[in-house]
């Protein structure tokens, strides 16, 4: 029963137990790739079947992750057979207990909202972004804003942090981003944003012949036939 239900593995020389941060990561995008579909899904057809069933599932799986073993959690084995042949990367266990409890809690949110109570509320939108912004977070960037919530809240520095973030060191000349860079993405945002807002502007403005088609003033065809 012990190895059934426990948290973290004990590996050694590591003195406390950890878990494999790149099952971790792989898990967290495949929650991410169901979560924006969901979402999405919810959003253009204003129907929450396919969100209740996700959030369902959601809750459940962090509640095995959290109070029986993260080894029977369906997404990290699922992510385990796709990262099953790279090297392992481990961090601790407590702050990564710590971090899922958050998903846990939102989750059981959402499940009375959207599942129990099936309300409509902005308090779902925030919840749901919130939650898309923890697992994009990790998945893609690696960072676990959980564990950093940890480190604020019980002031105590983690160990075996991703990537070494624990540890003060200074940064190698491929991990420092320069001022050009900085100009260059700044500039990139910037006509992107301008681009965008262009043809939002564009597309909301009724054109010319869509005007004079609402009046009766254009032809046939160019109206469409109409």
């Amino acid at each position: 029963m012990k190895k059934i239900i426990e948290f973290g593995e004990s590996v050694h020389g590591y003195k406390l137990p950890v878990v494999n941060e790149r099952e971790a990561r792989a898990g967290a995008g495949i929650l991410f790739l169901f979560a924006i579909i969901s979402f999405l899904n919810a959003y253009l057809t204003h129907r929450f079947l396919f969100t209740q069933i996700f959030v369902t599932v959601f809750m459940v799986d962090f509640f095995i992750r959290i109070f029986i073993n993260p080894k029977l959690s369906p997404s990290l084995i699922l992510g385990r057979l796709f990262v099953r042949h790279q090297s392992p990367e481990y961090v601790g266990a407590v702050q990564k207990r710590f971090a899922w409890s958050i998903g846990f809690i939102l989750s059981v949110i959402m499940f009375f909202i959207v599942v129990v109570f099936e309300l409509m509320t902005p308090v779902k939108i925030a919840i749901c972004i919130l939650c898309l912004t923890f697992l994009f977070s990790e998945s893609v960037f690696g960072i676990c804003i959980g564990c950093t919530l940890y480190h604020w809240i019980y002031r105590k520095s983690p160990q075996y942090c991703p990537g070494n973030v624990c540890e003060i060191k200074p940064q190698e000349e491929v991990q420092r981003v320069s001022g050009l860079q900085l100009t260059v993405l700044a500039l990139s945002l910037l006509i992107i944003s301008g681009f965008t807002y262009d043809r939002i502007r564009k597309t909301d403005t009724p054109s010319t012949t869509a005007m004079q088609c609402q009046s009766g003033k254009c032809s046939s065809s160019k109206c469409g036939g109409f």
